[in-house]
Order: structure tokens, then C-alpha cells, then sequence
């Protein structure tokens, strides 16, 4: 698996895939990223000390992933990543995080803020969609507006590709994205071991009606494969046809 890249297009950045003790929630109904963890802390930071020398700088930004949320990193790893921003000169650190740790992010962007980083919070909202996203994707991020999110992330995922979907609901979701947060980053749905399976039509459509006016927005990323930020492990399969 591969744990380290350096993302050279949109938002040029360095970005790690390190591990954690395992996602809180892990009950979303299309995700089987949380199977990416150990118990074993020492072995984790073993694990991400590695992957974390790799860091050079070279963008002065940094996004930090992991099977869950930044919360469920070792503390010993979270200090590396912080003694590794000032030693590298890194001003922008991204951190993914679930909406049940609101709080805790908004805490991370204070303390990151005071020693001269800014964090930046991105969160798998996945849809706009309160029904869709709670009852079929099974979030857990409850029955909560764009305005409750936006007040601790900066930038979303969102998720493509999965029956029900339309066009007029895609393009719903990514401009309410593009108004309310910085950023906004498009995973369309691989084939994994979960029963959510893609969906070829909704695809096809994405590809055909929407991703061409938004593939040149420097603000939006479109991840029709799951490796093509160059970090993971190559176990899904893409419809496209």
C-alpha cells in the first residue's frame, strides 16, 4: 500500500495515508476504509513515523488522512505531525474528521493557529441530502443543515455514482459545496465489499453532464478512481462504461 504522494495539479500539497485505532462510527453503509487500523498504538506510530519522513516540505501543505477521523490517531503521531509542520515549514495542515468531532476540530484549528498552521478541516459529507445521506448512507451525522457543517470544515467530500442519484441532485450537491465551503472534492463510488455497489447509469451521467464543467475548476477534484490521489491500495474497480 502506498502511504505517500505529492498531489501536483489542483491545491498542490503533499499528502500521507497513516493509521489509526480504527474509525468510531464504521457503520456507513458503502465504506469498508475503517478495515485500514490496528490497536497496537506503538505499531501505528512505528508505522507512521515511517510514512511521515517522507515529508519535504516542498508545498508548505500537508493533508493527512487515515481510516476514520485525526481524533483516532496515537498521540505520539499527532505530535510527529505537528513537530514535523514547524521543522518543515508547513502553513497549511488539512485533517479529515467526522461531524461528531465538531468540537475537537474546531479545538485543533485554535491550537494549530497559536503555533503558526493553519488547519484545515475536511469532512465526508458525502450528500447534501439529509434522507439520502441518513438513511441510505447511514452517516451519523444526524439531521443537520449545510450551516452546522460548515461551522467546523472548510472542505467536503462528496459521493457519486450510487442508484438514486441524478443529475439534477449531483449538481445540487456540488454547487451547495462550491457556496459554502472552500473546497470540494467528487469520490465516485468503486466497487468494494460493501453491498452499496455503483451504479453504471448514474456514473455514465456524472461523467457525460457534469464532470465537464467542473473539471477545470481549480476548487474542485474529481476522483473517479480511489488511487488517483496516488495513496491506497488498488482493491476496487470503477464503472465507467
Amino acid at each position: 500500500m502506498n502511504r505517500y504522494s505529492v498531489i501536483e495539479k489542483k491545491n498542490p500539497r503533499e499528502i500521507v495515508l497513516l493509521r489509526g485505532n480504527g474509525c468510531i462510527w464504521k457503520r456507513c453503509s458503502y465504506c469498508d476504509y475503517h478495515l485500514d487500523f490496528c490497536r497496537d498504538e506503538e505499531e501505528n506510530f512505528r508505522l507512521n513515523s515511517e510514512v511521515l519522513g517522507n515529508v519535504t516540505g516542498v508545498y508548505k501543505k500537508l493533508e493527512v488522512i487515515n481510516s476514520g477521523s485525526f481524533t483516532e490517531l496515537d498521540k505520539k503521531t499527532l505530535d510527529l505531525i505537528e513537530q514535523i509542520c514547524i521543522e518543515k515549514g508547513i502553513e497549511t495542515l488539512y485533517f479529515e474528521s467526522h461531524y461528531i468531532y465538531k468540537e475537537k476540530s474546531m479545538a485543533a484549528k485554535k491550537y494549530f493557529l497559536e503555533r503558526g498552521i493553519t488547519l484545515k478541516i475536511k469532512t465526508g459529507v458525502e450528500t447534501f441530502d439529509e434522507e439520502f445521506r441518513e438513511r441510505y448512507l447511514h452517516k451519523g451525522f444526524g439531521y443537520v443543515g449545510v450551516e452546522e457543517i460548515s461551522e467546523f470544515a472548510d472542505e467536503i467530500c462528496l459521493l457519486f455514482g450510487i442508484k438514486g442519484q441524478t443529475e439534477a441532485s449531483m449538481k445540487k450537491d456540488i454547487e451547495t459545496g462550491l457556496e459554502n465551503f472552500e473546497r470540494v472534492c467528487i469520490n465516485i463510488m468503486n466497487k468494494n465489499s460493501t453491498p452499496v455497489v455503483p451504479d453504471r447509469k448514474v456514473i455514465k451521467k456524472f461523467t457525460e453532464k457534469i464532470a465537464p464543467y467542473y473539471e477545470n475548476n481549480n476548487r474542485v477534484d474529481i476522483l473517479m478512481d480511489n488511487l488517483e490521489f496516488g495513496i491506497g491500495t488498488k482493491v476496487q474497480e470503477v464503472f465507467l462504461k
